[in-house]
């Protein structure tokens, strides 16, 4: 990560201003194949990202940053299949961009495009331990067009408040519909709400948080329920991780997903088990991670060819990816 700052003598104040600009990023690429299954036909867990086979890219990300005393911006750009498919395309390669002014030691304002406050995973692969992602963070949503305001309420207690266009609006051009967000944090633990104006995902709550049961084991947590008068889904995971050494972790993601119909389990809907034994070996700014998932849908849905070439329920597969971060 490069990192200048420099002091600015104001001439009719005697108060310096610090100014800072930052620029860092990542680059990953990955490689692919289905275990139980032929790769023809590009077979897949159907979770957002690492989706294809055979040798793949993820995406070069560069996040510029400024800030001058109480206020600063963000310019977060995105390049490549994974970041394509997280930003959409009428904005194409912004992942984030905003301005955000620190009006008091304890309040913060942003205002622009910003990753969701939802869920346990993020976009960026430098930010999940797991490389390929969990049906959770795939339904949604990635980011938001909007203003938040954070509030550090106490050493322990944090609140944000948010209005937003609705669910992947970027322009909310003559809808007259907003969307509206809060979390409380509490010690790392956060309660997420959130509203959809445009009725894409209804109302949506969301736990997300982990505690770290020793010097070398964590355990990270994420639950949710989203109601809508189409598709809804409820569905919890959990995420064990061991360091075994400096340079090596060793994590599980273990997770059940349930669509619904109108926010309610008709039964016609199957639910998923997923299961992702995950490695990740650190040398120096390169980070190597090897995983293996298992995806089994229940009530008789047969959505994967097997190697037979019979009609499963399951998929299990393997996965290598190569992150770099600077």
């Amino acid at each position: 990560m490069l990192s200048t700052s420099y002091i600015m003598a104001q001439e009719e104040e005697e108060e310096e201003t610090t100014k800072t600009f930052t620029l860092g990023g990542s680059v990953d690429a990955y490689f692919r194949t289905n275990l139980s299954a032929t790769d023809v036909g590009a077979q897949n867990p159907g979770t957002s990202f690492a989706d294809g086979t055979g040798f793949n890219l993820g995406m070069a990300n560069l996040i510029a940053s400024y800030e001058s005393g109480k206020v600063g911006a963000v310019a977060d750009l995105v390049f490549g299949p994974r970041g394509a498919a997280a930003v959409g395309g009428d904005i194409p390669n912004v992942n984030q961009l905003y301005a955000y002014w620190n009006v008091s030691e304890g309040t913060t304002l942003t205002l622009g495009r910003f990753n969701t406050f939802l869920g346990y995973e993020v976009i960026s692969p430098t930010g999940n331990f797991n490389y390929s992602t969990s049906y959770l963070f795939s339904s949604g949503p990635f980011s938001h067009v909007g203003l938040k305001a954070d509030f550090a309420l106490s050493d322990d207690f944090s609140l944000m408040l948010a209005v937003m266009n609705p669910t992947d609006t970027n322009f909310n051009s003559g809808t007259g519909a907003y969307s509206f967000g809060a979390q409380l944090g509490f010690s790392g633990q956060y309660l997420n709400f959130y509203y959809d104006g445009g009725e894409v995902l209804g109302f949506e709550v969301d736990y997300t948080g982990g505690f770290d049961l020793s010097d070398d084991f964590f355990l990270g947590i994420n639950a949710a329920l989203a109601t809508d008068e189409g598709n809804g889904f409820y569905g919890a995971a959990l995420y064990p991780q061991l360091a075994t050494s400096d340079t090596f972790k060793l994590g599980l993601r273990g997770e059940f997903f349930q669509p619904t119909i109108d926010g309610i389990d008709t039964g016609d809907i199957p639910s998923v088990l997923a299961f992702t034994l995950t490695g990740s070996l650190s040398i120096d700014n390169l980070t190597i991670v090897p995983e293996i998932r298992l995806d089994n849908w229940g009530n008789d849905l047969e959505p994967f060819v097997a190697s037979s070439g019979d009609p499963t329920n399951s998929l299990s597969s393997f996965a290598i990816a190569a992150i770099y971060s600077f």
